[in-house]
């Protein structure tokens, strides 16, 4: 299936220098894909011009003048560049000169531009970030990771749809469990909106496993872990900076005197292995679910690995019709609310 995807070439902490090698590589490993690669024209000719790229058919560069910085507040993002690499490449989207759109530009921006513009799904009352994490058995995907601080339990439901549907066609998963993050895993714990949750999820026709703690995020307890964007986001920051602490805790043991030096040396197969498996570069690329169209956040300090798993998880969505099959299954439970177009 052929696929087109618009990148956010100026966006995140490297721009150009990761975005468009990225870009290339794709195309190298997949025949079917075209990209648009938007930002300034003169600096990414320069980047394809270092990687000896010649824009064809399947690569082509669209001018944007403007950039959105990593700290600019997203309302004057939204509506003072409106000729921003990060708008033009979502307006691609809504046109549909793209099936997806990838930047690892400003989180806040990107989300404020793209519901703006491509609109949510009828039913989705609020977007949500979902991100894929490495477990015991797999990998589970998380939601919200930080787009709504504040949620009823009518919006945990919606998360839980979207993300059993993106797990349904990216991982072809017909049914993948839902977990519902709390303190305890009895139904008497946890606040009201939480248990609330509860309630309409296990009369909601989804594969709901029940309540999951913390601990079952990285124990692969669900496939799909719902909470609000609060404690999603505190969720995902405390695992980045307990991977940190603990490759910190490694290297410092190991380069302790010279016996460990040598230790090192001898476990070095398995250390490479370990890194390997717990590469965060990976599992780059949080969906924006919701939308009536396909938006992919790379973090903003990726490399070029990083980013290209972040545009294949895009290809992926695109292929799986994540959007096409998130509607589907809202007019399945929403009849109503989808018929009046409810947003």
């Amino acid at each position: 299936m052929k696929v087109t995807v618009a990148i956010d070439c100026m966006g995140g902490d490297h721009g150009p220098h990761v975005t468009v090698p990225a870009a290339i590589e794709c195309l190298r490993r997949d025949p079917e894909l075209s990209v648009v690669l938007v930002g300034r024209q003169e600096t990414i000719s320069a980047e394809l011009a270092k990687l000896q790229a010649i824009p064809d058919s399947r690569c082509r560069v669209q001018h944007a003048s403007e950039v959105v910085t990593m700290d600019e507040p997203p309302a004057l993002a939204l509506r003072n560049k409106k000729d921003s690499s990060m708008r033009v490449a979502v307006n691609l989207v809504k046109s549909g000169a793209a099936d997806a759109c990838v930047s690892a530009g400003n989180t806040g921006a990107l989300m404020a531009i793209s519901r703006f513009v491509l609109k949510t799904l009828p039913g989705i009352e609020r977007p949500a970030i979902a991100s894929v994490l490495p477990t015991l058995k797999g990998r589970t995907y998380v939601l919200d990771l930080g787009a709504n601080v504040d949620c009823t339990a009518e919006h945990l439901l919606q998360f839980a749809i979207m993300g059993s549907v993106l797990v349904s066609t990216v991982e072809g998963k017909p049914r993948p469990t839902v977990g519902l993050l709390n303190i305890g895993h009895e139904a008497i714990k946890g606040n009201e909106v939480v248990k609330k949750a509860a309630e309409l999820l296990r009369t909601s026709g989804l594969n709901f496993y029940g309540n999951v703690e913390g601990d079952d995020i990285y124990k692969g307890t669900t496939d799909i872990v719902v909470c609000d964007g609060f404690v999603g986001n505190v969720a995902l920051k405390t695992s980045e900076g307990l991977a940190q602490v603990l490759a910190t805790f490694l290297r410092e043991e190991f380069t302790r005197n010279v016996f460990r030096r040598l230790i090192g040396l001898i476990a070095l197969p398995v250390i490479n292995a370990f890194k390997r498996r717990v590469d965060h570069r990976q599992y780059n690329g949080a969906s924006f679910l919701g939308l009536r169209g396909i938006v992919v956040k790379s973090h903003g300090s990726a490399d070029a690995l990083a980013f290209e798993h972040a545009i294949r998880r895009a290809v992926d969505e695109v292929r799986g019709g994540t959007s096409k099959h998130t509607a589907e299954r809202l007019g399945e439970l929403f009849p109503q609310q989808v018929r009046e177009g409810v947003a």
